[in-house]
């Protein structure tokens, strides 16, 4: 498998690695539970993630929660086609527990240290791996562990050299604050794009005034940004994907941010790209943000996002979609970096 080396490469906080400003998200791959893309093809997402690092991709980004273990599975089964000096970085989250009969129920927020610690192992099992490369703590637990506890376990698990870096998923300037008080927070996982832009206000210049990497999520807006969304396609979606229930893609909210959409279109063409490697790019431009996961379910997919991973907007397009958010005042946060 040959695999191409060239996509340029950012330190992800005060870690070791130093990852490509894209990575692969493997959301999507996990297939059908609550919070779920509907039905998946588990041969294509193996030949999408396959397809990923053989463009130069070096790290994957999943959790023990997406598909219930399904999604760290399908990473496993691609990996195992891929010689280990060529395999990427591997990312994963914890916290998030299903429900034990019921596989559309929302899935709890546990910080119990020894929840952590049996999730752990099982993730270690089912990426049939002997660590994890990053290992995070998916949302604030809301079982009345304190943020202290469980992050001291991830701490610890560091130390046991389980796993190789740990952070924290969706939590706020505050709760960064309290963790690093313990020991320091190498990752972020928020959400942003330039529709969900309110990490910018606070989070992003914590991180980069503290050396804690960023990994952003969903900077496409799970696809409204895609430059292949339209009003007829949101109006379609099924109700085992979790997006027909987001009020992102309804109205009114819906045609303010497929404005934000065409903006971009009109950038990709000018600078001969798609808007999909547009929308990623532009949440690379914002100080702070080490790199996005990009999802994708087939190896075409990969193919129509990974210019980001090498465009950088000019001040004149940052502005240019400002002026759209501003106007249409779609999302949420600051409009410019």
């Amino acid at each position: 498998m040959s695999r191409d080396n060239s996509l340029p490469v950012r330190r992800l906080g005060r870690t070791d690695m130093h990852i490509t400003l894209v990575g692969f998200g493997s959301w999507a791959v996990g297939g059908d539970w609550a919070v779920g893309w509907g039905d998946q093809d588990d041969q294509e997402s193996v030949a999408a993630i396959r397809h990923a690092v053989a463009r130069g991709i070096n790290w994957i980004d999943t959790a023990a929660i997406y598909g219930l273990g399904h999604s760290e599975e399908v990473v496993a089964e691609a990996l195992s086609g891929i010689p280990k000096s060529e395999r990427p970085y591997v990312f994963t989250k914890c916290g998030l527990v299903p429900h034990q009969t019921d596989r559309n129920a929302m899935p709890s927020r546990i910080g119990a240290p020894a929840s952590v610690r049996r999730e752990l192992e099982a993730s270690l099992r089912r990426l049939r791996v002997d660590h994890i490369d990053l290992y995070q703590m998916h949302w604030p637990a809301d079982d009345g562990t304190p943020l202290e506890a469980y992050w001291q376990v991830l701490l610890d698990l560091k130390r046991e050299g389980k796993v190789a870096a740990v952070g924290l998923s969706n939590h706020t300037t505050a709760q960064l604050a309290a963790a690093e008080a313990l020991g320091h927070v190498d990752t972020l996982q928020p959400p942003f794009s330039a529709i969900r832009r309110d990490v910018a206000l606070s989070e992003l210049p914590w991180c980069a005034e503290h050396g804690t990497g960023v990994i952003v999520y969903s900077p496409m807006q799970a696809g409204l940004l895609s430059g292949a969304f339209t009003a007829a396609r949101a109006a379609a979606l099924p109700a085992n994907d979790w997006r027909s229930r987001s009020d992102h893609f309804k109205q009114p909210a819906l045609d303010r941010n497929l404005a934000v959409a065409e903006i971009m279109e009109g950038i990709a063409q000018r600078r001969h790209t798609s808007v999909a490697a547009v929308a990623v790019a532009w949440t690379l431009a914002w100080r702070g943000v080490t790199g996005a996961i990009v999802g994708a379910r087939r190896p075409e997919q990969v193919d129509g996002w990974i210019d980001a991973a090498s465009l950088a907007l000019s001040k004149a397009e940052l502005a240019e979609i400002g002026g759209v958010i501003a106007r249409t005042g779609a999302g949420s946060g600051p409009a410019e970096p």
